[in-house]
């Protein structure tokens, strides 16, 4: 039996000692480890496993159908429609994405820079992610693609729906259209809409479009997909679509809408046709206009070019954002002024010899050897400048503005499609705070022919013409129904001026139509069941020198276009019952008498022969026709 002499013992204790610590060291470990186990496998267990369903399983948004915008009488002005796409997966393209561009670009025609932008859009996304090279495909090329699949790697036919306007730029400023999200518009949302974060999501940018955009746009839905540690969808575990957006019903007359813009496309200018008693727009046309359908599918600096450079404004809607002097149109509201203050009476006679002075100043009316004797009706119908600024100088710049303001002028009338502006009634404070003068009587005279400082819109002077026909307080409004809720509706109240003085101004306007040598009586409605009374106007954009003025210069065609005069005409109809009310406004057309007003005679009588107030209307009257139900495309 070996013996263990006292180094030896050394030793073993030494071993036996660092044995125990070890031992009780990895003891220790894995006690924690045990206990670590523990606590993740038992204590906090279901934590961990709903983390691990999460990572396994993703919730993705789906856009829901926008809702869809129609006239008066159901026809659709903006639907959704097929949008046949082509996707290229790029990890798919075995020999890069520029030979699968080539030969899918053999196969259907792509925009130029195609495959700088999916390049571009491949380097900062995952291999495995489909990236958009073509929207809006034609049904022709998209057939073809899924013909030649088979020899085009990556590429992957898709079927989505796009906005579609199939009234085109008719209405476009009514309307508006639909773009992708901007930066800006995330900011600026309030509703912190996950939708606005969606590839590709679009949302309204003007028009109906923008100011019912969030009802429009409705509510998402949602796919619950199974995704690998790296992301990609193995399967999809369910789905819930999404809800649509409400439908719009505007008070737009399709028909009428067209027929209006046919007959002003060529110039610039603006027209609005309402029911003078209820308000109802049922036309609104801006021209030039432009074709909605090139926002949706992507404008091109070429096409932005000529839309932003064009001196007729095509992106300018004139009805609402133009203003302009209201001219000889205004001469209404200087007449109910000094009726109502008790200046005039419809008897009050000023003889016109073409010019009146104010001290050392000569103040012309538009007829060079003027008018001779003239009672209101008179001035009325021949539209006498130097009748008017007598009236005007009686009345008074405060019972001037006081009146305009009653009339619709000088503020927003609050139309439901945003960019309205309120034009400018000048006063006694607003002359003096702002140049610093007092105001002048001659400021009043030019005033009351409405010029100078004066400013209204298009539809303002339609509003004008309603309230004269009409005796109420009408405002505009362009949307009846929003899903299956009509829209609310104040009554309207009488306008405070007594009403013979309304009356004799509409004798006025009748005359200007009907009565021979009335300044519009060219331009009348021969049937007398659809006769209109109006009230042309011309306005100056420029100075007229004595020269000038002389030589007839003024009504020069053969001026430059933007030196030419603007020309405008109102009227209501018919005569006997007035239901319709209308403006027309050429910008630079010259004159009112000669080019507005037959423009707005034609499309009067086609309101009234189509008899769009008399037609039955297809509006949503009950929670069953309500747009929350997807519908399909018309």
């Amino acid at each position: 039996m070996p013996t263990f002499d006292a180094k030896d013992k050394g030793r073993y204790e030494t071993f036996s000692r660092r044995t125990a610590l070890l031992t009780g060291g990895m003891m220790t470990v894995f006690g924690v480890l045990a206990g670590r186990l523990y606590q993740l496998q038992i204590v906090d267990g279901d934590i961990y496993l709903t983390r691990a369903e999460d990572n396994r399983v993703s919730q993705r948004l789906i856009a829901p159908p926008r809702g869809r915008i129609f006239d008066r009488f159901n026809t659709a002005l903006a639907t959704n429609r097929r949008n046949y796409r082509v996707l290229i997966v790029p990890e798919q393209t075995p020999e890069g994405l520029e030979t699968a561009m080539d030969a899918l670009a053999r196969v259907i025609m792509l925009k130029e820079g195609a495959l700088a932008r999916v390049q571009k859009e491949a380097s900062g996304n995952k291999p495995f992610v489909p990236i958009v090279v073509a929207e809006n495909v034609s049904w022709e090329d998209f057939a073809r693609l899924n013909l030649d699949l088979p020899y085009l790697p990556g590429v992957q036919p898709d079927v989505g729906d796009t906005r579609d306007y199939p009234c085109g730029a008719s209405l476009s400023h009514v309307l508006g259209y639909v773009a992708v999200v901007s930066p800006d518009d995330k900011t600026n949302d309030k509703s912190n809409d996950a939708l606005l974060d969606l590839p590709g999501f679009r949302i309204g940018k003007r028009g109906i479009e923008k100011a019912f955009d969030e009802d429009i746009r409705g509510v998402a839905g949602a796919s619950r997909v199974e995704v690998n540690a790296y992301g990609r969808v193995i399967r999809e575990l369910g789905r819930e679509d999404g809800e649509a957006g409400n439908d719009v019903y505007l008070t737009i007359d399709q028909q009428l809408q067209a027929f209006a813009y046919d007959r002003l496309k060529d110039e610039s200018a603006a027209c609005v046709v309402m029911d003078a008693h209820t308000g109802d727009v049922l036309a609104m046309v801006s021209t030039p206009g432009f074709d909605p359908n090139m926002f949706n599918v992507g404008v091109t600096p070429e096409q932005w070019g000529v839309l932003t450079t064009d001196d007729h404004k095509p992106l300018l809607n004139k009805v609402l954002s133009g203003t302009y002097p209201p001219g000889s149109t205004f001469k209404t509201v200087t007449a109910l002024a000094a009726l109502d203050s008790g200046a005039i009476t419809p008897d009050f006679v000023v003889d016109c010899t073409g010019t009146t002075t104010l001290g050392n100043h000569q103040f012309h009316c538009w007829r060079h050897e003027g008018h001779g004797r003239l009672n209101l009706h008179e001035g009325l119908k021949f539209s006498c400048d130097c009748y008017f600024y007598e009236v005007a100088k009686r009345a008074g710049i405060d019972k001037l503005a006081e009146t305009a303001r009653k009339m619709g002028f000088g503020t927003a009338t609050g139309i439901e499609i945003p960019g309205e502006k309120g034009g400018f009634i000048p006063s006694r404070a607003w002359k003096q705070a702002t140049f610093k003068e007092a105001w002048q009587q001659g400021e009043t005279l030019i005033a009351g022919i409405g010029q100078g400082y004066i400013m209204a819109s298009p539809l303002q002077v339609a509003t004008l013409a309603s309230r004269i026909a009409s005796g109420k307080a009408v405002l505009p409004r362009i949307v009846h129904s929003l899903g299956s809720q009509k829209q609310p509706r104040e009554e309207f109240a009488a306008l405070p001026f007594a009403p013979e003085a309304l009356q004799a101004v509409r004798d006025g306007m009748n005359a200007v139509s009907n009565e021979p040598s009335g300044t519009a009586y060219g331009s009348r409605i021969v049937q007398a069941e659809f006769a209109l009374a109006g009230k042309t106007g011309t306005a100056q954009v420029r100075h007229i020198s004595k020269e000038e003025r002389a030589n007839g210069i003024r009504a020069s065609a053969s001026m430059a276009w933007a030196l030419r005069d603007h020309a405008l005409f109102m009227a209501f109809a018919p005569v006997s019952a007035p239901r319709y009310a209308i403006s027309v406004v050429l910008e630079h057309g010259n004159s009112g008498s000669g080019a507005a007003a037959p423009i707005a005679r034609d499309i009067m009588l086609f309101a009234e022969q189509r008899g769009v107030l008399d037609l039955p209307t297809s509006y949503p009257l009950s929670t069953a026709d309500s747009s929350s139900t997807p519908r399909p495309p018309l």
